[in-house]
């Protein structure tokens, strides 16, 4: 199944970092985006667009997931030329993902 079938996401930016949440619908869910949604598959997914590390926060307290996202977009908002440079479509990208 596809992430967007359980959760919904949110994105922010900071420079050339991106920070994307990862928010069940049904807080039942969160136990397994804990355990499938790791680092590794989520750097695997957007191994086109993210160039460094990816940092996961668990945050059990509000269910949520969030992924710190270094080098993400192009040098940053202010300098970037890329068609997204906010990096809200990588919200959507981490929602594609199959688990």
């Amino acid at each position: 199944m596809k992430l967007a079938q359980i959760a919904h996401s949110r994105a922010g930016d900071k420079g050339n970092i991106s920070t994307l949440s990862l928010i069940p619908f049904d807080e039942k869910d969160y136990d397994l985006l804990v355990k499938e949604v790791t680092v590794e598959k989520v750097k695997d997914h957007l191994s086109g667009i993210v160039k460094g590390e990816i940092t996961r926060y668990e945050m059990s307290n509000i269910s949520s997931l969030l992924f710190v996202c270094e080098e993400a977009l192009e040098s940053g908002v202010t300098t970037s030329i890329a068609s997204d440079p906010h990096g809200k479509a990588l919200s959507y990208a981490l929602l594609e993902m199959e688990i």
